[in-house]
């Protein structure tokens, strides 16, 4: 039985080292952008989790957004006491504390989601011609498809849910 060990072809391993680079570069200017709202982007992506997701426990939420159970607590503590989501007892089981968006907290992704700063990141995107934005969103949708298979995710939201 013969087996290929030359390992992936060239262009797959540049476009590894490629994204290597480009999606940590790409996260500190998205989080800039964030920043200047005045929520950091860790906040951020704990308020969308739930919004996409629903009322979670903590656990799950650290699993999703690839942190400790430490930094959540962090996290939920800064939200809670922005009033953005609260906490409340699992229905069934007592050592687990749910947390779920109060409506303070629904409204302020909708006004982030309808503000500038999705419409400043999307700008770096406006430099791509039409045509070439769809062939991102196609390739994009093939790379999500991969991961989910490999039971990462299951991809973004499509349109905002406001």
């Amino acid at each position: 039985m013969s087996r290929d060990v030359s390992g992936p072809p060239d262009d797959a391993l540049q476009l590894a080292r490629t994204f290597g680079w480009f999606c940590p570069t790409y996260f500190k200017w998205v989080q800039g952008r964030f920043a200047e709202s005045g929520i950091s982007f860790a906040r951020l992506r704990l308020l969308g989790a739930v919004h996409r997701g629903g009322p979670q426990i903590m656990s799950e939420l650290g699993e999703e957004l690839g942190v400790t159970a430490r930094n959540v607590t962090a996290l939920v503590d800064a939200l809670e006491e922005e009033g953005l989501v609260r906490r409340v007892p699992h229905a069934t089981d007592r050592r687990a504390t749910v947390i779920e968006l109060t409506a303070a907290g629904k409204g302020y992704g909708c006004r982030l989601a309808a503000g500038g700063q999705f419409n400043a990141i999307a700008e770096m995107f406006g430099e791509l011609t039409p045509a070439d934005r769809q062939e991102l969103l196609r390739l994009m949708g093939l790379l999500r498809d991969g991961l989910a298979r490999r039971g990462f995710g299951g991809g973004p939201p499509a349109g905002g849910g406001c």
